[in-house]
């Protein structure tokens, strides 16, 4: 079962931009591998001691992680290594039943995710709600949290939350001064490391390139400076030799005759949360950089992995969206970026086990406890609540946090079961009087056997003989619920009466016989208004032709919808247009800005070009003056109050200026010398990159979509008409950018200078001023 995603050509704006050939690649994935690995050996030695497992377990699931699932797996740029997901539940393992027994629990782990793989069930894992998967997420990030926190004040951590909370007062009272102050050094850097390019000028350049660091390990290596440097007395990384490594070893016949539902249920549990864990990955990867993913043999490559990192005394590993944004975000290009990472792991497990043994445990603490606070998404929790689930996202942190993972994991499927069924029950059955005489009953939402006796008592109601309009949304109708309305009917228009039965189409689709007619509409297809032309299924065999389609949707809409407009456009003809603002966007066929604004005719004067550009007036061979000219008719003719900016993700002009389209040697091509007006944009992706609020920037071409609408802005203010209206306060700049992935609009927020989602924009003024534009200069 294959996402195909892969690359088309730079029209359809999904090319992959990958240098061609081995050696091409390799220049990518190389470098990459290296800030992987620099952030794969400190997270592996700190969920090995989260778990309680020996820290070189950790170090071989990284290892093994990276070279087998790497190469085996279905997602090319998804790295794989210890879970962080998993660490309570291993913690719980080997509690009870030691180290050996829960590598052997890894090993028929992997066995089950390598026979669920062969047998091809990896999409029905994405069959669980999200909100359960973010809600045990958040809860493992919680229990790791607060289990870390009493080894950052120099304690140690009790086997369940609730003891760990229970004993936090008593340990806050006596902290270990010391591993206090490694711990919080560590704590202030992760946090503050990547934040370094916000600081104002200079320092914010200079900011921005040591920020490529990995903060975890400027983190790890401070805290450790700072603990030898001072010559703290601290408890530090006691990383055993290689020849007293435990290896998988099967439970005895005690332990399998006494707990075998217990070491059942914690195989299920592994492959369970392992296999949901990299398969979402892998997907949220697919989303991140388009390219072929196989979700059955990832997570038979994930199996593979899982066995031989269990046999070999390693951790459980599933694929990590921390690993894999920053594999993409470093510019990996294949799969051996991952492979390459597990190999550094490797020689440096077998090389530099001296070195490891000076990090304090502390500093160790601190990494988990904020990957831990980190798996807290508020991201996630405004989503959830946004589709009306955050009951099953509370109640599986909840479960999670007090009962563990899989009672967790319980609850709240369990909830959202409910939650299910609860609304199946809340269709909306509206019966209304009309003025002459007839009724009609408007019907919302999905009419189930649960509500069929609201329904009755509802059309029970309606007088006999009367004539009767039901009006259907379009939603589910049940068999229970077509009885129902069939039965009435039927024994309505013996009374005399007429009933008409219609969709949200108004077409009529239950015939008095109580057969479902199926709507006839003129066209090549029978769909709906928006319905894609392209690879949809109800386009008729033979309609092919891209002209013909286009004439049909022209005949469609002269006989289904310029009869409801008309009376508007006509009064647009007499009176002219009067739009309120000007929105600049590219040329990309599936950016609808009619849509994702809900305009209409007469409200937006709309620009659109490749990569929406704003050439900079008087730059000599490169400014393009039908963009100057549509801006200065809009500002000064048209007076509008707000000129907006919109990119969009994957940005074919924005992958071609990354790959130098218009430097290519020889004469330019009309693309090259267009593109040249993006210079700007890459001049400054390298000086001052734009960043999201709310989330991290996933790629360099992402970074530079919304890095250009920031520049764009800038090269607009560059226009005399739009910088004289701009310092009058009468016009307002704005910057957007749409992601078609997750359908999300964000803006230019000009306070936090930063993307925010448009749904969380704190300010939204009415009229337009100087301080709501806000100053890009870089």
């Amino acid at each position: 079962m294959t996402l195909d995603v892969s690359a088309a050509p730079i029209a359809s704006d999904t090319t992959d931009h990958a240098p061609p050939g081995r050696l091409g690649r390799l220049t990518r994935d190389l470098p990459a591998s290296l800030v992987v690995f620099l952030i794969a050996v400190p997270f592996s030695l700190g969920i090995a001691l989260a778990t309680g497992a020996p820290l070189t377990s950790g170090l071989v699931a990284a290892a093994v992680g990276g070279m087998v699932a790497g190469a085996l797996g279905g997602a090319p740029l998804q790295v794989t290594g210890p879970s962080a997901a998993l660490t309570v539940i291993v913690a719980g393992l080997i509690a009870q039943f030691g180290w050996q027994v829960t590598c052997a629990v890894t090993v028929a782990a992997g066995l089950l995710q390598l026979l669920l793989g062969t047998f091809r069930v990896a999409r029905s894992a994405l069959a669980v709600s999200p909100a359960v998967v973010h809600g045990m997420l958040a809860g493992v990030g919680l229990t790791i949290a607060i289990a870390q926190l009493h080894v950052v004040l120099g304690g140690s951590p009790q086997s369940a939350a609730l003891a760990n909370l229970i004993a936090l007062p008593g340990q806050l009272s006596g902290p270990h001064l010391p591993a206090l102050a490694v711990g919080g050094l560590a704590i202030v850097l992760l946090f503050g490391w990547p934040r370094l390019g916000l600081l104002p000028g200079r320092a914010g350049r200079i900011g921005a390139v040591a920020a490529r660091v990995p903060a975890a390990l400027v983190a790890v290596a401070a805290a450790t400076g700072l603990s030898i440097g001072l010559g703290l007395t601290l408890a530090r990384v006691e990383l055993p030799g290689w020849e007293r490594h435990d290896f998988a070893a099967l439970p005895s016949a005690a332990q399998l005759g006494a707990h075998w539902p217990l070491l059942l249920a914690a195989v299920l549990t592994v492959t369970a949360v392992a296999g949901v864990e990299s398969l979402l990955s892998a997907v949220a990867v697919g989303r991140m950089a388009p390219g072929p993913i196989d979700l059955d043999r990832e997570l038979r490559g994930q199996g593979i992995a899982n066995l031989l990192t269990g046999l070999l005394g390693g951790l459980p590993v599933a694929g990590g969206a921390v690993r894999s944004t920053a594999n993409i975000r470093a510019g990996a290009a294949s799969r051996w970026s991952a492979v390459l990472h597990g190999v550094w792991v490797l020689v440096a497990a077998l090389a530099l086990g001296g070195g490891l043994r000076q990090i304090p445990l502390a500093a160790l603490g601190a990494l988990v406890l904020v990957v831990g606070v980190q798996m807290v998404s508020f991201a996630h929790i405004r989503r959830v609540h946004r589709h009306r689930e955050f009951p099953v996202y509370l109640a599986t942190v909840l479960g999670v946090v007090l009962l563990g993972v899989p009672l967790g994991v319980l609850l709240g499927g369990g909830v959202a079961a409910l939650l299910a069924l609860y609304r199946l029950t809340r269709a909306h059955v509206d019966v209304l009087a009309e003025p002459d005489g007839s009724w009609t009953v408007r019907t919302h939402g999905p009419l189930t056997f649960a509500v069929v006796p609201r329904l009755s008592r509802a059309l029970a109601g309606i007088p006999a003989g009367t004539r009767v309009t039901v009006s259907h949304d379009g939603s589910f109708l049940d068999h229970a619920a077509y009885e129902q309305v069939h039965t009435w009917r039927a024994g309505h228009q013996a009374a005399g009466g007429r009933v008409t039965v219609l969709t949200e189409l108004d077409e009529e689709v239950l015939d008095p016989d109580g057969t479902v007619r199926a709507g006839s509409s003129p066209g090549p297809h029978r769909c709906r208004a928006w319905t894609p032309w392209g690879g949809h299924h109800c386009i008729e065999p033979g309609a092919d032709d891209p002209h013909g389609r286009l004439l049909d949707g022209v005949r469609g809409f002269q006989q289904h919808t310029a009869h409801l407009v008309r009376p508007e456009l006509a009064r647009l003809a007499r009176e002219g247009q009067t739009p309120s603002q000007l929105f600049l966007t590219c040329a990309d066929s599936r950016l609808v800005t009619s849509m994702i604004t809900s305009s209409g005719p007469g409200d937006m004067f709309t620009v659109r070009n490749v990569g929406n550009l704003v050439p900079a007036p008087y730059e000599p061979g490169a400014a393009d003056d039908s963009v100057a000219a549509a801006v200065q008719y809009a500002v000064e003719v048209l007076e509008v109050r707000s000129i907006t900016v919109c990119g969009h993700s994957g940005c074919g002009a924005m992958k071609a200026l990354l790959d130098g389209v218009h430097l290519t040697p020889g004469p330019p091509t009309p693309l090259g010398r267009w593109l040249r007006n993006g210079r700007g944009s890459l001049a400054r992706l390298r000086r001052a990159p734009a960043e999201f609020a709310d989330r991290p920037v996933v790629s360099e071409v992402e970074q530079l979509c919304i890095t250009n609408v920031v520049q764009q802005l800038d090269q607009l203010l560059a226009h005399p008409a739009v910088e004289r209206r701009v310092t009058a306060g009468t016009l307002r700049l704005v910057g957007m950018y749409f992601d078609f992935a997750d359908a999300q609009a964000y803006v230019l927020d000009p306070v936090l200078r930063r993307f925010v989602p448009v749904s969380d924009q704190r300010r939204s003024p009415t009229e337009p001023g100087p301080a709501d534009t806000p100053s890009l200069a870089a």
